[in-house]
Parts: C-alpha cells; sequence; structure tokens
C-alpha cells in the first residue's frame, strides 16, 4: 500500500443494489438449504482497491472454537429480506470446518 494518493479523486454514485460493508460483516452465511454454516467477520480488501475474500467465521459456539476461512466473494451471493441481509453460499459446515484456515485477529492495528 502506498503512503500517498497518485491518482486523481474521482467520485462515484451508490446504487440501490450496491451492498455497504457495515450491513455485510456480521452477516449470517447460509448454505442452499438455508442451515447456518458461518457468519461475515471482515472483508479482504487487495492493495486498498479491490474486495478478493470474504472472511468468515465457522465452527464453534458462541465465539469459541471458531476458525477462519476466507471466500471468494463471487461465489456468495447476497440478499436483503425484510431489510436484513444475508450471504449465501453453495456449502456445507463440513466443507467449510476443512477449508484452509485463515490465522485473524479482530484487533485493529
Amino acid at each position: 500500500m502506498a503512503d500517498t494518493a497518485t491518482v486523481k479523486l474521482k467520485f462515484v454514485t451508490v446504487k440501490p443494489a450496491d451492498v455497504m460493508s457495515s450491513k455485510l460483516v456480521g452477516t449470517t452465511v447460509y448454505n442452499n438449504k438455508n442451515e447456518t454454516v458461518g457468519e461475515v467477520e471482515d472483508l479482504v480488501i487487495e492493495n486498498g482497491k479491490a474486495l478478493t475474500g470474504v472472511v468468515v467465521s465457522v465452527g464453534g459456539f458462541l465465539g469459541l472454537g471458531e476458525s477462519y476461512v476466507v471466500l471468494d466473494p463471487s461465489t456468495l451471493a447476497i440478499s436483503n429480506k425484510n431489510g436484513n441481509s444475508a450471504v449465501h453460499a453453495d456449502t456445507d459446515k463440513d466443507t467449510l470446518k476443512s477449508a484452509p484456515k485463515f490465522e485473524y485477529s479482530k484487533k485493529k492495528s
């Protein structure tokens, strides 16, 4: 990442179908059987420019024993039902539990 900006500032228009990260983090992840398989913990932004991953907590109970995996955002579907966001993935709990783990700390630093 850079210490200075090198590109002229541009403004964008947020479209109604766009999703804000503040609404996505903390959202439950469901599989195609509508079973809860995890929760969105964070977003990975490569070089501060492009969304490249979604950090999802899997397993555990009340934050104990959970692990983290990073999913490709193109494999996820986001829905909005009754004002609540939901994320959907074509997977199951066992696949996520055996996926490559991501070492993740929620601390900002």
